[in-house]
């Protein structure tokens, strides 16, 4: 059991922590890098669950939003919000959400975790893409080669290393009493 919103406000800084800081691995791309980022999006939903692991993410969100140089490149502010890659960053909103609730339905384990991470690498990109066209007035074609079609197999490298991480991480810390079993 949580034994204090303390805890709860705690747990949830450590996770956006960890994207901020995973966010900062990059490789570079002509249109979007390849980053740490979705990783870290990975790892922590399957680390803390469907609640803390969105709130973790909008956390992320919000500081970088206002400014705090935790987008990758050690940037921030509503630009990049709005810039090409700003569907993606909008998009860990509902790619944690719906990872948790997966999670959540049919359990933490390896398989499960992989299954989630891959339905939110999908998510992430189609919110990504599709923001792409949009912004940089792109064709369909131009927007999926661009910003879908190099991240599918690292993607599902990230999917699969978040997924096995997460679960042994969370394990690890579950056994240690300094996790609880969470939504």
């Amino acid at each position: 059991m949580l034994k204090s919103k303390t805890y709860a406000y705690a747990i949830t800084a450590m996770g956006a922590a960890i994207i901020a800081v995973l966010a900062q691995v990059t490789i570079p791309l002509p249109l979007v890098p390849i980053t740490g980022q979705t990783l870290a999006i990975g790892l922590v939903v399957t680390i803390l669950g469907t609640r803390y692991g969105t709130l973790s993410v909008i956390l992320y969100i919000l500081l970088g939003a206002i400014g705090v140089p935790v987008f990758t490149g050690f940037s921030g502010g509503l630009s990049i919000l709005v810039g090409p890659t700003g569907g993606y960053i909008v998009g860990f909103v509902p790619t944690a959400l719906i990872m948790g609730m997966y999670l959540a339905k049919f359990g933490v384990t390896y398989p499960q975790a992989i299954i989630a991470n891959i339905i939110g690498m999908v998510i992430t990109l189609s919110f990504g893409t599709t923001w792409l066209k949009i912004v940089g007035d792109l064709s369909w074609t131009a927007a999926f080669m661009g910003g879908a079609a190099p991240f599918i197999i690292v993607g599902i490298i990230k999917a699969a290393a978040a997924a096995w991480l997460g679960v042994l991480i969370r394990k690890r810390l579950l056994n240690a009493q300094l996790l609880q079993q969470l939504a």
